[in-house]
This record gives structure tokens, sequence and C-alpha cells, in this order.
């Protein structure tokens, strides 16, 4: 499976709660696995399930009305531990893009280190994202890695008027940018550039 990321149009599962920590992500109890398959069926598990194991019907994981690929978040997402274990199991979830007004920078980096795009917008765009998908679950909002620009796409089946085409441009490092553009990790970007290395290393004998 191609781990790359350009256009990804999908519809959004809103998680408008502020402040959420690493820790509520994926508690402290499931970090004992070595490896990052897995993690998705804890993702929120303290909020998703009772004790006794059972799906909180109220935790909006657990809703059908929502789904899609995109996490959308209220301000200061991913606070907390360093944990990686938060960005492996919301990409294990499913997810390949969570959009916040504000991101905790360890959790951001690593997002981008495991193929989850992390996108910050303005605290009125967020606002917008919510109302929007709240109005119409099945909204689709248009994220293009390229351009950076994040837009909410309409139903024409059910307008939204006053979010209709409402888009932003978004901040991410070049270098990550391109990682993900081309599905690399570390060590494929080296691989990517290895003629220019060599060349340059000769130059300099």
């Amino acid at each position: 499976m191609s781990k790359s990321i350009n256009i990804i149009r999908s519809s959004a599962v809103p998680l408008n709660t502020e402040n959420v920590d690493t820790d509520q992500i994926i508690p402290a109890r499931f970090l004992k696995a070595t490896t990052r398959d897995g993690f998705g069926e804890n993702l929120f598990r303290d909020w998703r399930y009772n004790n006794n194991g059972q799906p909180k019907k109220d935790f909006v994981l657990n809703d059908p009305t929502y789904h899609g690929k995109i996490l959308v978040a209220a301000k200061n997402f991913g606070c907390g531990s360093s944990r990686e274990h938060a960005a492996w199991a919301i990409k294990d979830a499913g997810f390949d893009v969570v959009v916040s007004s504000f991101f905790a920078d360890i959790f951001k980096n690593n997002a981008l280190n495991n193929f989850l795009l992390p996108i910050t917008v303005s605290d009125d765009f967020l606002q917008k994202i919510f109302a929007a998908v709240e109005k119409n679950p099945e909204t689709e909002i248009e994220v293009n890695l390229k351009e950076q620009t994040m837009q909410i796409i309409s139903d024409s089946k059910t307008p939204l008027r006053e979010e209709r085409g409402w888009g932003e441009t978004f901040e991410i490092n070049n270098y990550k940018k391109t990682c993900l553009l081309n599905g690399y990790d570390d060590i494929d970007y080296l691989l990517s550039i290895k003629k220019d290395i060599e060349e340059f290393e000769t130059s300099e004998l």
C-alpha cells in the first residue's frame, strides 16, 4: 500500500474537544507492543468504551453518522507525553489527516514521520469545518498537499452556502512535504538523492 499523500477528498470525523493529550489518544497501558499494527483498535480507548468493553454510544467514533479519513480536532491536540504511539493509533484507525488550530510540536513531528498529515488552520476555519460537518455529516473536505490548500466541499443536494468553497492554505516543512508526496521515510529520501550525493562527493575530491 502506498504511503504517499497528495490529494485527499473525504468526509470527516469531528472531535470537538480541546486539549486532547496523548494519554487520551492511546492510554499508557497499550504501549507494550513493539509494532505499529493494532493500535487503531484502542484509539481513544477510555472515551470509546465502558469498563465492560461495550462501546459508548455518545462518543463520535462510535457514531456511524461520521466517517472518513480526516479527523477534525479542537485546539491543542496531541499535548502531553511524547509517545509516538499516538500517531500510530490515529493512522492505524484509518485517518490520513488530522486538523486542528494548534498541535503540540512533538505530536506534529511524530505524525509527519508516520505519514499522518497534521494541518494547522485558523480558529475561524476550524469552527466552519465543525459547523459544516455537524450540519451535513457527508460534507467532504479536500486536502491538496502539493498546493498546500484545504477546502470545504459542499454536497450540491445539501447546500451549505456559508461554508461552500471556504478554504485556507497551510504550512508544512518542505522536506516533510517531499517525503509525504513520494511516500518516503528518511532512508527512502536519501536513496532518492543518492546520485546527487555521489556527484557532490566526487566534486569535493
